[in-house]
Order: structure tokens, then C-alpha cells, then sequence
């Protein structure tokens, strides 16, 4: 199944889903509009029972996303409609940690500013190692203050600071060094490495998927003690689901699990 808007792609295949930004000429650059469409989206694959895992892309090869599109940002359309449209990114961002699936960016060429933090506030990144990511907005007087908790959840705070205060360029071998890229790959292998990958983690379940993603995102701000004892009473909880019972049923059995999802 592929739907279009102007600036959204969406496909959906076996369980995987792909959102892919569709304003090549622009570098894929973010609009307030492409943002609210990419936020609809996801509350779409959200609600979906049969998509499993979310794959986010961008169309063409210079660009996953350069960033937002300065020139379409209307100046003029007051205060409060900008502060407001600006927070768009933001929920984009939560919405993508709390979709309940895994999710996947999908990188070639530059994911800059807002496009570097909306792939880093997917769960895994595989990127050709043409890729060049960067916060480059102290460049033009502005700090990248909207992807400032993607980065910090991807890399340790005082590289993170340095990209930020130098807003210079990584190349993909660098990223791949500091940690924020999980898979890199050949310009040629990206697809079948998405895919690969994708299709790997829609075969395990997606209520342990959720479960344990969920709790996953719930610890990263908790302090040891507090993400122990959540942690302790998920694993409880996880052990009397179907799908729970089922897996330890099939390698007992010696046969490939049946999730039912529960």
C-alpha cells in the first residue's frame, strides 16, 4: 500500500511501514506543514495493528533532511503561531519515542539541524558512508535547542556540546565512531541493510517489542534505583504475556514462535 501528500511519502509492506519526505529539491528540508504531516502519519502507524516497525527515509540521494526550511517559515504570521509551529518538531520527536514500534532512519547524504535530530530520535540509524550529519545552526545565530534531547540520548554530552558549540560536519565513519550510527553500509547496500534490518525486527513480537522499547525510553532519565524497580516489575509483567508463554513454549518445542501480539 503508498499514499502521497505533497511533501509525505507512506508506504506499508508486511508490516513495514516508511515515511519518506518528499522535497528533494529542497534537501528534503522541513516545512511546518511536512512536520504536521509527518506527526499524522505516525499517529496513523501508531494506531495500526499490522504495522510492526517504522521506517523513516528521505527521497532522492544528496539529503535525508537538511533542516528546516528557513524560506518556509512564514514570518508573518504572528508570535504565538510561530512558537507554536516551532514546538511541531518537539511532538514529531516524543511521538516517535512513544509510537510503541521500532523505529528506523534511513540515511543518505546530509541529515542536518531538525534533521539531524529527527534521525537520532529514531531508535537505530543505518546510513551509507556518504552520510554527513551536523548542528550547524550557531552558523547562522541560532542554537539547535528543539533536537538538543535526541542528541544528548545518542552520544556522550560533552561531544554532543562540541557539535553544538562548533556546528561543524560529521562524516559517517566519525558517527558511526561516536556511536549514533548503529549500521553503516556502502551507498549501493543501504536499501537491502534497511530492509534487512527492518524485517529482522518485525519478526520478533510486537508486545515484547513494545514492552520492552517502552521501558527502554522510561529508564534513560531515571536514576539507578527507580529504573531497577520498574525494570523488575516489567520483567514480571512481560513473563505473563501470550507472546511470552508462546516463546518459551516454541524453543522448548524446537519451532519457530507464532506471536499472537498479546
Amino acid at each position: 500500500m503508498a499514499t502521497s501528500s505533497s511533501d509525505v511519502l507512506y508506504e506499508s509492506d508486511n508490516g513495514i511501514s516508511r515515511l519518506s519526505i518528499n522535497r528533494p529539491e529542497r534537501l528534503n528540508a522541513l516545512t511546518w506543514d511536512a512536520v504536521r504531516e509527518l506527526r499524522s502519519r505516525v499517529a496513523a502507524v501508531k494506531a495500526d495493528p499490522l504495522a510492526r516497525v517504522l521506517v523513516l527515509a528521505g527521497i532522492g540521494e544528496k539529503a535525508f533532511c537538511a533542516g528546516a526550511d528557513l524560506s518556509g517559515m512564514a514570518p508573518d504570521t504572528g508570535f504565538l503561531e510561530n512558537h507554536d509551529a516551532r514546538g511541531e518538531l518537539a511532538a514529531l520527536m516524543s511521538e516517535l519515542w512513544s509510537l510503541g514500534k521500532p523505529t528506523i532512519a534511513r540515511i543518505q547524504g546530509f541529515a542536518l539541524a531538525g534533521g539531524f535530530g529527527l534521525a537520532l530520535a529514531c531508535d537505530l540509524v543505518v546510513a551509507s558512508t556518504e552520510a554527513k550529519f551536523g548542528a550547524p545552526e550557531v552558523n547562522v545565530g541560532l542554537w539547535p535547542y528543539m533536537i538538543t534531547v535526541p542528541i544528548l540520548r545518542s552520544m556522550p554530552p560533552k561531544k554532543a556540546l562540541e557539535l553544538m558549540l562548533t556546528g561543524r560536519i560529521v562524516g559517517a565513519k566519525e558517527a558511526e565512531e561516536i556511536g549514533f550510527v548503529t549500521r553503516l553500509v556502502a551507498p549501493e547496500d543501504l536499501d537491502d541493510a534497511v530492509g534487512d534490518l527492518a524485517r529482522q525486527i518485525s519478526s520478533k513480537s510486537p508486545a515484547i517489542l513494545r514492552l520492552g522499547r517502552d521501558s527502554f525510553y522510561k529508564v534513560l532519565d531515571m536514576n539507578s534505583d527507580n529504573a531497577l524497580a520498574h525494570l523488575h516489575a516489567m520483567l514480571t509483567l512481560t513473563t505473563m504475556t501470550e507472546d511470552a508463554a508462546e516463546g518459551i513454549a516454541a524453543f522448548r518445542q524446537k519451532r519457530p514462535p507464532h506471536w499472537s501480539g498479546k
